[in-house]
C-alpha cells in the first residue's frame, strides 16, 4: 500500500495505523496539518470493501478537517480517523477501549469525535483511556436545551443556514416555502436538516441506505421516499447529500437537476475537477466542508468553554463565508470549490 505517493497524500504530519488482534481493531488515525492547533476530526467506523479505500477515506478527511477548521475560524489543525468494520456487527466496548489506547499513544497531536458508525456513548468509552476525545461533555444545545455532547444537531443547523445561504444567490428565494428538495441520507445530521427544511415550508424528498430512517422521515416529517439509485436525479431545487462521500461525478452529475447542491456529507466531489463540471452545468456548488462545519465549532467551544448562544451565533457566520466564497466565484467566473479552498489555505499556510 503506497502512502508518500498515494494521490490523497497531502504533505500529511502524521500517519499511524493501528490492528488489535483480541479486539479485532483495525484503525487509521491521520493528521494532515497542525499550524492553527491541534487536529480534530471525528472517528469514523465503515465497513470499508478494502484498506485501499480506507486509506483514501482518511486521508481526504483529514485534509477536509484542515480546511473547514480554517474557514470557520478555528484554533485547530486537520485529523480523521477511520475504525474498519461494520458498527453495526463488529463494534464492541472492548473494541472501543483499544481505540482509546490507540488515541492516547498520539501524544494529544489528534482529537477524536463522533462520526459516522460512531456515537457520543462511544467516544466516552474510548474516554475512560485518553483525554484526546471531544463532543462528549453534557452542556446546553445551540437550541437551548439539554445535550449530552453529540454535535449532530450544530452540524445539521450550520447545513440550514448554509443551503438558505446557497438558495437565496442562485434562486433569489428568502422563502423556502414549497422549495423542493432531495436528501441523500437521513441519518444523524440529515434528519435533522430534514426537520428545519420541514419547519421552513420545504417538500422533501429522501433516501437512506437504512429503510427505518427513511420511514422516520416520512412519518414524522410527510416526506417522500425516494430509491437510492433516484435521489440524484429528481427534478428539485435542492439536491443535499448527507451520506458519504464522492456522489458528485462524472456519471451523477450531467443527471443532475437541481439548481443548488448544498449537503452535510464531506468530500461530496469524487475529484476536484468535477467543482468546475458542476459550474458548467449552472449548478451551484455549497462546497460541503464550509457548510458542516457546525459540528466543529460546537465541539472546539466544548474546549475552550461553551455558551450555546455564542456557539449559534458562530455557525451562523457559515453564512458570511459562502457569501464572500460565492461573490469571489461570480467575479473570477472559477468554481466555488476552488475559491474555498484558496480561502481556507490563505489562512492555515500563513
Amino acid at each position: 500500500m503506497s502512502v508518500f505517493s498515494h494521490p490523497e497524500f497531502d504533505n500529511h504530519e502524521q500517519l499511524a495505523f493501528f490492528c488489535d488482534e483480541e479486539t479485532g481493531l483495525k484503525a487509521i488515525i491521520a493528521v494532515h496539518n497542525t499550524n492553527l492547533g491541534p487536529a480534530l476530526g471525528g472517528c469514523r467506523m465503515w465497513e470499508y470493501a478494502s484498506d485501499e479505500e480506507a486509506l483514501c477515506d482518511v486521508l481526504r478527511l483529514s485534509k477536509g478537517m484542515t480546511y473547514k477548521s480554517a474557514l470557520a475560524n478555528l484554533k485547530l489543525g486537520g485529523g480523521k480517523s477511520v475504525i474498519i468494520g461494520d458498527p453495526r456487527k463488529h463494534k464492541t466496548e472492548e473494541l472501543l477501549a483499544a481505540m482509546g489506547r490507540f488515541l492516547e499513544r498520539t501524544g494529544g497531536q489528534y482529537i477524536a469525535a463522533e462520526d459516522s458508525g460512531t456515537s457520543v456513548p462511544d467516544l466516552q468509552v474510548m474516554n475512560r483511556f485518553t483525554e484526546n476525545v471531544a463532543g462528549v461533555t453534557e452542556r446546553t444545545g445551540i437550541d437551548g436545551l439539554p445535550c449530552n455532547g453529540d454535535p449532530s444537531p450544530a452540524t445539521a443547523y450550520g447545513t440550514f443556514i448554509g443551503l438558505k445561504t446557497a438558495v437565496k444567490h442562485k434562486l433569489g428565494r428568502d422563502d423556502l416555502t414549497g422549495l423542493k428538495v432531495a436528501i441523500q441520507g437521513v441519518g444523524n445530521v440529515g434528519y435533522r436538516l430534514a426537520k428545519h427544511l420541514k419547519y421552513a415550508g420545504a417538500e422533501l424528498f429522501v433516501t437512506d441506505i437504512h429503510e427505518e430512517s427513511v420511514q422516520l422521515a416520512v412519518t414524522e416529517l410527510g416526506a417522500t421516499a425516494v430509491p437510492q439509485s433516484e435521489i440524484l436525479s429528481l427534478d428539485v431545487d435542492v439536491l443535499a447529500p448527507c451520506a458519504l462521500g464522492a456522489v458528485l461525478n462524472d456519471v451523477s452529475i450531467p443527471q443532475i437537476k437541481a439548481k443548488v447542491v448544498a449537503g452535510a456529507s464531506n468530500n461530496q466531489l469524487a475529484h476536484p475537477r468535477h467543482d468546475q463540471l458542476l459550474m458548467d452545468h449552472g449548478i451551484l456548488y455549497a462546497p460541503d466542508y464550509v457548510l458542516n462545519a457546525g459540528g466543529i465549532i460546537d465541539v472546539y467551544y466544548e474546549r475552550v468553554g461553551h455558551e450555546h448562544e455564542k456557539v449559534r451565533a458562530h455557525i451562523e457566520t457559515i453564512a458570511d463565508t459562502l457569501e464572500e466564497i460565492f461573490k469571489r466565484s461570480d467575479a473570477s467566473g472559477r468554481p466555488t470549490g476552488q475559491i474555498a479552498d484558496e480561502l481556507a489555505e490563505e489562512r492555515f499556510m500563513k
